[in-house]
């Protein structure tokens, strides 16, 4: 038995539809700029970029139904709506072909963003990390298992702040699908049971305040709901 110079923190885990038991989150690997209107938005060229990867700590997760504090050091707070995708089964240098074989199941997430922070870290060329990963910022509704859903390729993505919808769009506009994403990554570093990945945002991204309540689903995989105090 290890002994620890204190007690290690829990694991970090997300609900699992239709069961008590939950999914152990290892890492969250997120994807930039995976929706050609949201990266005109954001000002990239959508026909040239390849999928880059951020990373957010696995403790930001947070169920829906939370509440969540408005986080410090920001004054433009932004929802993205996203495709996550769980993998079960580990591997390096995947083929698109296989890829979708390591998916354990899909769900509804939040990749919350300090876009002043993030806007300043892109001014001078610094990392994103304080503004991506900060604590709760990845709201993760419960996943939904390969077995019940399938591998959804189409399916509309919407998100609303007090019930004005903010951003609508299928994820079938995603430039990268999901199988190129997990091979593209697998060729960095080898994934692991417990990875999750977000997948990209679609345009629309916007400023949430104090006492607003995001609500957002996707077709099919159901919906999450997060409030801000």
């Amino acid at each position: 038995m290890t002994n620890y110079a204190f007690a290690p923190p829990p694991v970090p885990s997300v609900a699992i539809a239709g069961t008590d038991a939950r999914f152990p989150v290892r890492r969250i690997f997120c994807v930039g700029r995976n929706y050609a209107a949201h990266a005109r938005e954001m000002g990239g060229d959508p026909n040239r970029e390849p999928p880059f990867f951020f990373m957010k700590p696995a403790d930001a997760v947070v169920d829906s139904g939370k509440t969540v504090r408005y986080p410090p050091e920001t004054e433009n707070y932004h929802h993205e709506i996203e495709l996550v995708v769980a993998i079960g089964k580990g591997g390096a240098n995947i083929a698109p072909e296989q890829a979708l074989d390591h998916v354990f199941g899909y769900g509804v997430g939040l990749d919350m963003t300090r876009r002043d922070l993030q806007d300043a870290a892109k001014a001078t060329r610094r990392p994103w990390d304080w503004s991506k990963g900060f604590d709760q910022s990845a709201p993760v509704a419960p996943l939904h298992t390969v077995a019940e859903v399938g591998h959804p390729q189409s399916g509309r993505i919407w998100v609303a702040v007090d019930g004005a919808i903010r951003q609508d769009s299928d994820i079938d506009q995603l430039i990268w699908p999901v199988a190129d994403v997990i091979a593209f990554a697998s060729r960095s570093m080898e994934l692991q049971p417990g990875d999750l990945f977000m997948t990209g945002t679609p345009e629309g991204v916007g400023a949430v305040k104090r006492g607003e309540v995001m609500t957002g689903g996707i077709a099919g995989l159901g919906e999450i709901r997060i409030a801000v105090e």
